[in-house]
């Protein structure tokens, strides 16, 4: 955003309140006090969310803070995959279901406490015969198989950080990434399935590695059957290697700030940042959120993110969170329209979740499927909703709560990112009187605010950017290799605040509302508008499923706004006319104002977005500016940005 953000205008209005279900709130584990205790002394609230778990040698100092850098919980020693599985077992709890795993093709596997305990000691005991030592580096390239997490809690149990790449990405995504964490063994598969069909990793992975000179094993779990090249010495067979280990196998407590994990956020125009996270301070910020946020009750709820493990959600709030407070939850491989759009609903009901966790993209998928579907399915086992991802329009969350929750389950709408580690800003389920769209106020123990160009904070009403003004247990240590890129990227556009580069506005009751990255905000004769709330404006038009916006240079107004929309399933994109699209720049102008038409809006069958659902809108920019397509190739489908392009020739122009 060149321009400066306190002209950011505040376009959306929302009125509707729903409060938390009276049952709920009375039984809620995070009640309204949480708040007034981390107000009163921040580092002691944080010092009682770390006592939540087992640690082998206590603290002696909460926080040690030379800005921009962290260490939390100094002189205390634990280790993560104790506390996410052993302490549970020798609690009593071994014959508890840890995972109910579904695989894409129908088959099943129901893995205890005590499995789990047992297969992570065994792949921590194989990992250790290679010759894997605290601190060295794993890659981890799976699909979404109950041997990810194990290979996860392994490395953790002897102190290796591990790497997670996620399945979808390419040979150079891969290679990158191995050779920038010098990483010494890679797990990975035979395949996946995905849509229907096996999906290759190995392959993937021996392209890989032939640049990675650091790589000296390639432990392989056979999931597909598919015929793959074999290097005698360097592969070796998961049920092999990891199945003949013994199963005993006795965790050794690291220092808290000890490497966990490092995970790369994707670069479009640079190198990928590799965001390291540590021990005590993340699996302290992990297990508090994912317990408050979700409310999670072990012995009766059945949880289900459905989040990939490759991204920062299925690190959190998959592997760390939920084994540390002990969740029973549900792991699906697939996608969710295989081998049918009622895969997900179907799955809720086999397994009577209780709390759900997906994305908005999904959830405007869902819409644009249509009502129906989820209506075949019995879905009153949930009682919470969760969002994460991207900011979600109004009516998403409004469908969501109606066609998903029945009117009745709190929605949390969360913001956080693969830097922070651990939600930052979300309703509380049995707390917050929540609105359609807005991840409402920080969470106890979060500092954050929203500035204006100069970091003051905006007023009530007003529109900037989002910061964290102070440290938190979860947050990255740096980049890896890079502690230079760290400052830089992340605490030299506010002075002693951390900028994740997102946009937000404070309404009239002081809440936050997200607007999504910076980058995304768009210039309009002088006014910064979102493309969040100009997609939300389209969205909440009864015939439109979804829609991504961008900004494309205009002589006159600077940028003018383009859109991409997709109708809902009773309207064919190639039927929708010009009194459609004026319909929709009509309707926009309505909700938001004059200012916000979109110069040209193009009915789509599909939006561009990446396998963990992410819209890409820079490929929209790219069509829009009429420029040449940069890298597709994180997309689910490259074909989509060719119908597009097919679609502009026949768009009306500005009135």
């Amino acid at each position: 955003m060149s321009n400066s953000a306190e002209t950011l205008s505040n376009l959306l209005r929302e009125n509707r309140r729903f409060a938390p279900p009276a049952d709920l709130a009375a039984n809620a584990n995070a009640k309204a006090d949480l708040y007034q205790a981390a107000k009163d002394d921040r580092l002691k609230f944080w010092e009682a969310q770390a006592k939540r778990l087992a640690w082998a040698e206590p603290w002696n100092q909460v926080l040690e803070w030379n800005p921009p850098f962290a260490k939390w919980f100094l002189g205390g020693k634990l280790n993560v995959a104790y506390n996410c599985v052993d302490r549970h077992v020798e609690a009593g709890h071994g014959d508890q279901v840890a995972i109910y795993w579904e695989g894409e093709p129908g088959d099943t596997r129901e893995i205890t406490y005590r499995d789990l305990q047992r297969e992570v000691c065994q792949a921590a005991n194989a990992l250790a015969s290679l010759g894997v030592r605290a601190g060295d580096r794993v890659a981890i390239y799976l699909p979404m198989i109950p041997e990810a997490v194990i290979s996860m809690l392994a490395c953790a149990r002897i102190g290796a950080t591990h790497s997670v790449v996620f399945g979808g990405f390419s040979v150079d995504a891969l290679r990158n990434r191995i050779q920038d964490a010098d990483a010494k063994v890679v797990i990975t598969a035979d395949g996946g399935y995905r849509r229907g069909a096996p999906h290759a990793l190995k392959p993937i992975v021996d392209d890989a590695v032939k640049e990675c000179p650091s790589v000296e094993k390639i432990i392989v779990v056979r999931r597909t059957g598919q015929d793959i090249g074999w290097s005698e010495g360097r592969d070796l067979w998961w049920h092999e290697v990891v199945g003949s280990a013994s199963e005993e196998h006795t965790p050794e407590a690291f220092d808290a700030e000890h490497p966990l994990f490092i995970l790369y956020t994707s670069g479009t125009t640079a190198k990928p940042k590799g965001i390291l996270h540590t021990t005590g301070g993340y699996l302290t910020q992990v297990a508090f959120t994912h317990w408050a946020v979700f409310d999670l009750k072990p012995d009766t709820d059945v949880y289900w993110c459905t989040a990939d493990i490759g991204w920062v959600t299925g690190h959190s709030y998959i592997v760390y969170g939920p084994l540390a407070n002990r969740a029973t939850q549900v792991m699906y491989e697939g996608t969710p329209d295989t081998p049918h759009k009622g895969r997900f609903w179907e799955i809720v009901q086999k397994y009577k979740v209780t709390i759900l966790y997906t994305a908005p993209t999904a959830i405007r998928t869902f819409m644009k499927w249509g009502d129906d579907i989820p209506a075949k399915f019995d879905l009153s086992s949930l009682r919470i909703l969760g969002s994460v991802g991207e900011p979600i329009n109004p009516e998403a969350w409004m469908w969501y709560r109606k066609h998903i929750g029945g009117d009745r389950c709190p929605i949390v709408d969360t913001w956080w990112q693969t830097e922070t580690g651990a939600i930052m800003i979300s309703p509380l389920p049995g707390v917050t009187e929540a609105k359609p769209g807005s991840a409402m106020t920080p969470l106890p123990g979060v500092e954050a605010d929203v500035v204006d160009n100069h970091g003051n904070p905006v007023p009530s009403g007003g529109g900037g950017f989002l910061v964290i003004r102070e440290p938190w247990p979860s947050m990255l240590r740096t980049i890896w290799g890079d502690d230079q890129r760290y400052q830089d990227t992340y605490w030299s556009r506010f002075e002693g605040m951390y900028f994740p580069g997102d946009g937000a506005k404070r309404d009239e009751d002081g809440d936050i509302w997200l607007l999504g990255r910076v980058d995304d905000v768009m210039l309009v004769s002088g006014h910064n508008i979102s493309t969040t709330e100009v997609e939300s404006a389209l969205v909440s038009h009864p015939r439109v499923a979804e829609a991504a916006v961008v900004g494309a240079t205009d002589p006159v107004t600077t940028q003018a706004i383009v859109a991409f929309v997709i109708p809902r399933g009773d309207l064919a994109a190639d039927e929708a006319g010009d009194a459609f699209v004026q319909e929709l720049r009509d309707h926009v102008a309505k909700t938001l104002g004059a200012i916000a038409k979109p110069r040209q809006i193009h009915v789509v069958p599909e939006l561009p977005k990446t396998r963990s659902g992410k819209i890409m809108r820079r490929l929209l920019r790219d069509v829009a500016e009429n420029r040449r397509l940069g890298d597709t190739t994180t997309l689910t489908d490259s074909s989509v940005m060719d119908t597009i392009r097919g679609k502009l020739e026949v768009t009306p122009q500005e009135d």
